[in-house]
């Protein structure tokens, strides 16, 4: 668990959380943003969450601020060698303004100071400007672009790929942090 004076924390998933988690993912707002765009049945989202789990290399984490879940962190591929994994966020689409800056602070220190990575990296659906361009905020460089990577409805779309290393993350860790406390 991380906590953050005025920023809110990261706890782990627990059992009660599943309901309002799979609530969140199925919101249009957000499934429009990712691969998996299917109403997720509970029987599906109880056995992923089975599966998930079992994985010492993921993590899953609720968002709370003032003791309010508003969001999901996830960390994959956690690879203890390479010291690197990737991760992704999603709120709820109820979530107050500036949540999801709040939500990848609190994940970019427990990956880096927690999970000792020396590196970060993520996906993005090429469409989805504004979290392209906050991860940038964050320090996150684009990698690469993998064209019409991914079959989006009747369209094939790209995917950004991102990265961020430790000591780009250490530059900015203040900046980032005067930033997002600002609510």
């Amino acid at each position: 668990m991380t906590e953050e004076h005025g920023l809110g924390r990261l706890r782990p998933v627990e059992e009660g959380d599943l309901e309002a988690m799979l609530a969140w993912r199925n919101a249009p707002v957000v499934r429009e943003k990712m691969y998996t765009r299917h109403e997720i049945s509970l029987e599906e989202h109880r056995a992923w969450w089975t599966a998930t789990r079992q994985r010492e290399d993921r993590a899953y984490f609720v968002y709370e601020c003032d003791d309010v879940p508003l969001g999901i962190v996830g960390f994959t591929d956690m690879d203890p060698v390479d010291r690197i994994a990737a991760w992704a966020f999603y709120a709820s689409p109820q979530a107050p303004r500036g949540t999801g800056g709040r939500m990848e602070y609190l994940a970019l220190e427990y990956a880096f100071s927690f999970l000792g990575l020396e590196k970060l990296y993520c996906e993005v659906l090429d469409f989805n400007d504004a979290v392209v361009r906050m991860h940038e905020k964050f320090g996150f460089q684009r990698e690469g672009l993998f064209r019409e990577q991914h079959v989006y409805g009747n369209d094939r779309i790209g995917i950004v790929r991102m990265g961020l290393l430790r000591r780009e993350w250490e530059a900015r860790r203040d900046a980032a942090r005067a930033r997002v406390g600002r609510r």
